[in-house]
């Protein structure tokens, strides 16, 4: 089933800026064909090479003809990789479609899923990633929640710190591990909140020396409407994410129910708690001002 994405894309997608939106790099190249010959291990190697070039001659706009033996279907297939690489948005679906068409068949033959794509375009600074049925820009599946950066009272080694967490917590998502996402942006909430530790406000001092205390304390000592509320709420989803009959997250999972977060899920719980992150970064930085 084609990938859901804006219809422009398919004539024009994006310049490339931060990452390469408009065409797929040539390392990238190679690992999607070494990704391909994987699959050929499991059976028929000239079946499998004709549905990857029969997709990718579709996205190119071209019949899709058998080639004469194995060798020649390589062959052709490495040119129409190439031909439809000069558009991104079109080279992942067809790389996408084909793996879908080879598991639907009813074999035991194993075809990469959404997130083995998504390593690669990770790796390769590809603009996009699969979040099925959608092709998202980079920036909008994983997280739609940006968070600013930390202010400079926070420290270099600290501001780093949460900024390569939050990096890892997309990449997970983008790999379609939903819970170890939630697990980093708990992480992510629980660490920002210890830098109030000490600081002096109109209340007293900032004492407490776990997430809840802290958060606690910042409530009493440092009162505002919207502070208290984002502080219940925060405390709300980090002790949901924690309970072994909520999210189980934290503190493990209730076996007596066991249940696993969606995708969906886990990028809810993600954004939350980046929104409550963005908040106290704030609120950090007018305290300390």
């Amino acid at each position: 089933m084609p990938l859901e994405f804006p219809a422009v894309w398919r004539f024009r997608p994006p310049k490339d800026d931060r990452w390469n939106t408009e065409t797929i790099p040539d390392s990238a190249l190679e690992s999607f064909r070494e990704l391909i010959g994987r699959i050929t291990t499991q059976g028929d190697v000239q079946l499998v090479l004709e549905v990857f070039k029969g997709h990718f001659c579709r996205v190119n706009g071209e019949l899709h003809v058998w080639s004469s033996n194995q060798s020649w279907a390589h062959s052709d297939l490495v040119t129409k990789m190439r031909e439809a690489a000069s558009n991104a948005p079109l080279f992942l679906e067809a790389f996408n479609d084909a793996c879908e068409e080879l598991t639907r068949e009813g074999t035991d033959r194993v075809a990469p899923d959404f997130g083995l794509v998504n390593d690669i375009c990770i790796a390769n600074d590809i603009g996009y990633l699969i979040d099925p049925p959608r092709l998202v820009a980079r920036g909008s599946s994983a997280a739609d929640v940006t968070v600013p950066p930390a202010p400079p009272t926070l420290g270099q080694e600290a501001s780093q710190l949460l900024g390569a967490s939050i990096r890892r917590a997309d990449e997970l998502l983008a790999q379609g591990r939903g819970r170890e996402a939630v697990q980093e942006s708990l992480w992510l909430l629980e660490s920002a909140t210890t830098a109030f530790r000490g600081i002096q406000t109109e209340g007293g001092i900032i004492r407490g020396k776990y997430f809840n205390q802290i958060v606690e304390d910042l409530r009493h000592k440092a009162p505002g409407p919207t502070l208290d509320r984002v502080s219940e709420w925060a405390t709300n989803l980090h002790g949901y994410l924690s309970s072994p009959t909520g999210g189980g997250v934290r503190h493990g999972m209730d076996l007596a129910t066991p249940r696993e977060l969606t995708i969906t899920e886990a990028r809810l719980f993600c954004n939350l708690a980046r929104s409550y992150l963005s908040f106290l970064l704030d609120e950090f930085a007018r305290l300390r001002s």
